[in-house]
């Protein structure tokens, strides 16, 4: 599969903690859908929607990789997709600037930082 996205790398790029994200180990990049052109590959695609159907992960049906997301939410702006930019065989990974989430609490409201959230919350 090809596929071409308008991204500028020297942001931010996205990781989460959710059971979803801790488990694919993606790092992503938000883009609007106008900046993804996916050029070739779309039979070997497949889907996998949960919860509130809110979005779709993209990955290969052949190797597994997820690849991108799309999806529509508010907070993000409307329609969007995320690119796991680990995907991308032209970038140094360890160069980019990661910024991380707590998503795995609900705890959207604090917004990103720049180290990880825990994946288990504190016990008292």
């Amino acid at each position: 599969m090809r596929f071409e996205a308008d991204l500028d790398l020297t942001r931010p790029v996205s990781r989460c903690n959710c059971t979803q994200c801790t488990k694919r180990g993606a790092t992503a990049s938000i883009i609007k859908p106008a900046a993804f052109r996916l050029l070739t590959g779309e039979n070997a695609l497949a889907d996998y929607e949960w919860g509130g159907r809110t979005g779709r992960f993209r990955f290969c049906s052949r190797c597994g990789i997820f690849v991108f997301f799309v999806g529509n939410l508010l907070q993000l702006g409307g329609a969007y997709v995320s690119v796991n930019v680990q995907c991308l065989d032209d970038i140094e990974p360890s160069t980019l600037k990661v910024i991380h989430w707590d998503g795995r609490h609900n705890n959207w409201g604090a917004g990103p930082r720049d180290v990880p959230w825990a994946v288990h919350a504190p016990t008292a």
